[in-house]
């Protein structure tokens, strides 16, 4: 088995910060077990407006603040929190901008319609995550990329972040829970990807060219070394997106169980072997 790696836990949010889900209960505990079987850990979520900086004592991070992320014709800035969970001892970094992040709800707005700018929210995430990696300047053997939100990231590693040294050896995992949306997102959305980077074009982003959830798991999937999903059946769309998947890819079956921890901890060192 491979020893002292180094896994990056990218999700959209982790206990106690935001939300009571499937998703953030994974997150909060599957870093705390590895750290406790001597893996390495790094922990980055967005900072949404519903998370009390007070309250959980967030706090900047200066020294990795400060660039700015282009997105479409703008330019955004990138401001990287930090928070504890003492009880785990676990460190969380948050990725920040106001025009992205500062509004006190997730992916709806009050009267439950999905954010407009969803895409591009997703997008200066992803690019978000690996800037902040490369300051910190700690090089993960994985990144465990959590449902959609962080789903760009395998793309990157495999392109336009492939020439860094610090992802010279970064292997992704991708994992796909039951908190599908049925709403398209932007269609200008590839265009925006795509724009100024020349390692990229529109064939290597055609997984996404439906422009919904089914498009986000296919391109994480597609430029993923491993894929997993639920136990449970999901919705007939992503059964098929699945299935459709499954002849280049091996499908992991991973629950939130007694036997997760270890199943996870089976798989990282299976890709790292």
């Amino acid at each position: 088995m491979a020893k002292n790696f180094r896994v990056l836990y990218v999700a959209s949010e982790i206990k106690p910060f935001l939300n009571d889900t499937y998703v953030s209960d994974i997150v909060r505990k599957l870093p705390q077990e590895m750290q406790e079987k001597g893996v390495e850990i790094r922990i980055l979520v967005p900072r949404f407006g519903l998370i009390n900086e007070r309250k959980n004592r967030l706090h900047e991070v200066v020294r990795l603040s400060g660039m700015n992320i282009p997105i479409g014709d703008d330019d955004r800035p990138l401001i990287i929190k930090v928070a504890s969970i003492p009880a785990a001892k676990l460190q969380v970094y948050f990725i920040d901008n106001e025009d992205y992040f500062k509004r006190k709800t997730v992916f709806n707005n009050k009267s439950g319609k999905f954010h407009k700018d969803n895409d591009e929210r997703c997008l200066f995430f992803c690019k978000g995550v690996l800037e902040t990696v490369i300051k910190l300047g700690w090089s993960p053997d994985i990144i465990h990329c959590n449902d959609w939100m962080s789903s760009l990231i395998p793309l990157f590693i495999k392109t336009i972040y492939s020439e860094q040294h610090i992802f010279e050896n970064t292997k992704c995992i991708y994992s796909i829970y039951k908190n599908e949306f049925k709403e398209k997102l932007d269609k200008k959305m590839i265009e925006k990807v795509i724009e100024d980077e020349e390692e990229l074009n529109e064939k290597m982003l055609k997984p996404l060219e439906t422009l919904d959830y089914s498009g986000l798991i296919k391109i994480a999937s597609e430029y993923s070394e491993a894929v997993i999903r639920p136990k449970e059946e999901l919705s007939k769309i992503i059964e098929k997106t699945i299935t459709e998947i499954s002849p280049k890819k091996k499908i992991h079956s991973i629950d939130n169980d007694e036997k997760s921890v270890e199943a996870h901890y089976k798989l990282y060192n299976e890709i790292l072997n």
